[in-house]
């Protein structure tokens, strides 16, 4: 029986989970704080680990660097609000396997451990030499068969990507989270002439200071505690291939130093070894830091920096690309369909609109997620209007300030340049301030109300 830890302070919500996730079979703990969550972890490895990014006495994040510690293998699915999906995005790249959006639906939830359980297990069926990196290397999905955009700002990337791949220069891949700065990296390997040769992805967000050298380079048996078997670093195995480090503005001043040298001398040395290892391997990497900025600041070497700018990418934001959002969209949902099983092949030109005035601060990875939660919870041939995370109904009002944006009727007609808060007052005096007749009309549950309430000082005393 899989076993699952929820960190959650809200009770009654915890229990309502744990009741749920024994009926689908799963053993439950369930902790209301951060420390008591890492007396557990401490105590025993989970599956699978739901926690909230609000803990009173510290933030989901900073649990989940020490989950990845101390235990590798554990799933963590991160449960947030969606006024917090940008530092949700943030945290894939600390080792979350994914983030669920509140007030959490049970079926989407259980949908992400199962997939998560799924990939757990593929993973053990490795050999035990593969295993022991999985935790700082990407999922080897199907990114080569990934959508390409057509907006003008995504053509001028696919241009850059000929232009660089059959070079061995270094580049640097610079866009926010979620942009698809791993499938760019792809693109180059692919339409590269080492094409046939290893492409190791090696997530630098996800790697302690201690444990660095050992998966960049490699280490033997005995070399420090816990090496209890020789281990093959990560530019060992991408020999003659590519290598891609991704987000490696994280990495630490000593860190870079060995990187630097590694790369200047095409070669590398396992730790307790004194033998080099000569390497050939092309390097591209990504960051959603300003490398140049963090040279002014300290933060990152500037010979570092200079040997992988040898040319570089800039990734705009769906924000500023706006022409991609609908091929996103249907490509997702062709893509959930398949997943799910489901045939939702339609969507109204209401939603349509709600999602194209959306500015989607999770990028890709968030249009995925929103079209396969869409998919799962809609129930015929179409997209639900209640589908929809109502945060980005809410916002696409907002932004869009048009009538037209509204999903129907039921909702309160939006007059131009009026603000969220705005439209909850008007709503609440429409209906005398029954807040339950309120949320029915701005389309959300009460709780989601009662927090929007709480977090604009608005007060029904």
């Amino acid at each position: 029986m899989k076993k699952i830890l929820i960190v959650e302070d809200d009770i009654s919500f915890s229990v309502t989970l744990k009741t749920y996730l024994n009926r689908q079979g799963f053993e439950t703990t369930e902790v209301y704080t951060f420390q008591k969550a890492l007396e557990k972890i401490s105590a025993f490895a989970y599956d699978v680990i739901l926690t909230d990014f609000r803990l009173p006495d510290k933030d989901g994040i900073e649990l989940l660097k020490i989950i990845k510690e101390k235990t590798p293998d554990s799933i963590v699915i991160l449960m947030t609000a969606y006024a917090d999906i940008r530092m949700a995005v943030q945290a894939i790249k600390f080792g979350a396997y994914e983030y669920i959006a509140k007030p959490v639906n049970p079926d989407e939830l259980l949908l992400h451990i199962k997939n998560g359980l799924k990939r757990l297990a593929k993973d053990e069926e490795l050999p035990t030499q593969s295993r022991q990196s999985k935790s700082s290397l990407r999922p080897q999905d199907s990114s080569n068969n990934y959508l390409e955009a057509t907006s003008k700002e995504s053509m001028l990337i696919h241009e850059h990507i000929n232009l660089v791949a059959s070079t061995d220069l270094s580049v640097i891949i610079q866009g926010e989270s979620g942009t698809g700065k791993e499938y760019i990296a792809r693109k180059i390997h692919d339409k590269s002439k080492r094409s046939k040769q290893p492409f190791v992805a090696v997530d630098c967000g996800s790697l302690s200071k201690e444990l660095a050298g050992s998966e960049f380079f490699g280490h033997l048996k005995g070399s420090f505690t816990g090496a209890i078997q020789d281990k093959t670093g990560q530019f060992e195995a991408a020999n003659k291939g590519t290598i891609f480090l991704d987000e490696i503005g994280n990495l630490s001043y000593d860190i870079q130093i060995k990187l630097l040298r590694a790369i200047q001398e095409r070669q590398v040395r396992k730790i307790g070894s004194n033998k080099d290892i000569p390497i050939d391997v092309r390097i591209l990497v990504a960051t959603n830091d300003d490398l140049q900025q963090e040279v002014k600041n300290g933060k990152f070497r500037e010979d570092l920096y200079h040997r992988l700018n040898e040319f570089s990418i800039l990734v705009p934001p769906l924000r500023e690309r706006r022409d991609d959002i609908l091929l996103f969209v249907k490509y997702f949902l062709e893509k959930a369909n398949e997943e799910l099983e489901k045939e939702v092949t339609s969507i109204p030109d209401n939603i349509l609109n709600v999602l194209l005035n959306y500015s989607w601060p999770g990028n890709i990875r968030e249009i995925k997620n929103v079209i396969k939660r869409a998919v799962l919870l809609s129930k015929g041939n179409e997209v639900d209007k209640n589908a929809l995370p109502q945060e980005i109904v809410f916002s696409s009002l907002t932004e869009s300030g048009a009538e037209t944006a509204e999903l129907d009727e039921s909702n309160l007609k939006v007059q131009t340049g009026k603000t969220e808060k705005e439209i909850i007052l008007a709503t609440l005096q429409k209906t005398r301030f029954n807040k339950s007749k309120a949320a029915r009309l701005l389309n959300i549950d009460r709780r989601t109300l009662y927090n929007k309430l709480k977090l604009y000082g608005i007060s029904l005393d």
